[in-house]
């Protein structure tokens, strides 16, 4: 599977170069980035690594003229909807980095493309590979998650968004995913730039949602049923994430997009852009239900699914 990343920020240096180095039967074709800095470390470090060499161009238009299997779309989220017409018009399905898109408005103008574009919602192959199997298909479930880590130390070169999309997103589609249920309503929102939480009312069941850009890393999902039996349950970052990396074992971000680009090669499932448009639909009640001092806001977007 050749892929061609388009954005090589910190999600391409710390991210997908690792993930397909680990990932069998995955080569990067090509990088693209106007930033000529950026675009050069990435390519070393893709080459370096013994795979081959890419090609590094300035524009996306460059790279999609060298043949792919898929382009990642990993720049700042305003270019997103651009660059996936792009690809589809030239005939190459997408991968689209979280978050999906700018609004509701631009998620739903996603499923519209064709071929789809996939969503990289990667916690789905972290918490959701390890933990799906072990909850039951049906029964009110009781779901709490946890994400937060400090920006400052990620080093993003030019997307900020707010905690909520940076962060927050990623729980909202992985309470959907792992309960396999619909989101009906937020409650109880609180929603600051760097950190913020939430409740979500789910088809069958609740999460609590907890997020944070400004603290130290840690991931924790944690799955019980109504008598509050715990059925599964998650932990990663403090301790356990700093030995991973020292010791040279793959640290949480590079094993889930590893996980996820061998998904894509096998043809298992990923997200779609109707997961995108259920997710921004839960991080617009989110916002609306924050400005209400946390009153309750239904989940308004006929597109939700599980």
């Amino acid at each position: 599977m050749r892929l061609g990343i388009a954005g090589c920020g910190r999600i391409a240096e710390r991210g997908y170069v690792p993930g397909a180095l680990a990932a069998e039967g995955v080569t990067i074709a090509g990088f693209a980035d106007p930033d000529a800095t950026r675009l050069a470390s990435c390519r070393a470090l893709w080459e370096h690594g013994g795979e081959g060499a890419a090609v590094a161009v300035t524009s996306v238009s460059e790279l999609l003229e060298t043949p792919l299997d898929l382009l990642v779309v990993a720049t700042p989220a305003r270019h997103h909807l651009a660059l996936a017409e792009e690809a589809a018009a030239a005939g190459v399905r997408c991968l689209v980095e979280k978050p999906p898109a700018l609004d509701l408005a631009e998620a739903e103008r996603l499923t519209a493309i064709d071929p789809a574009p996939f969503l990289a919602f990667n916690r789905r192959f972290l918490q959701g590979a390890e933990l799906r199997e072990a909850i039951p298909a049906e029964g009110w479930l009781e779901l709490y998650l946890e994400l937060r880590f400090r920006r400052d130390a990620w080093g993003a070169h030019e997307s900020r968004d707010e905690a909520l999309l940076d962060a927050g997103i990623h729980l909202i589609d992985l309470a959907c995913h792992l309960s396999s249920a619909s989101p009906i309503a937020v409650r109880s929102a609180r929603v600051e730039p760097e950190h913020g939480e939430l409740e979500l009312e789910l088809s069958r069941g609740r999460a609590r949602i907890t997020f944070a850009t400004d603290k130290s890393h840690r991931e924790v999902v944690e799955i019980r049923d109504r008598a509050g039996k715990v059925l599964a349950s998650s932990r990663w970052g403090g301790l356990r994430s700093r030995l991973s990396g020292l010791t040279g074992k793959p640290v949480p971000l590079a094993l889930s997009l590893q996980r996820q680009l061998e998904a894509l090669r096998d043809g298992t499932p990923l997200a779609v852009a109707a997961d995108g448009v259920a997710a921004m639909a839960v991080v617009e009640a989110a916002r609306r239900s924050a400005a209400l001092d946390g009153a309750q806001v239904t989940v308004s977007s006929a597109e939700v699914r599980p």
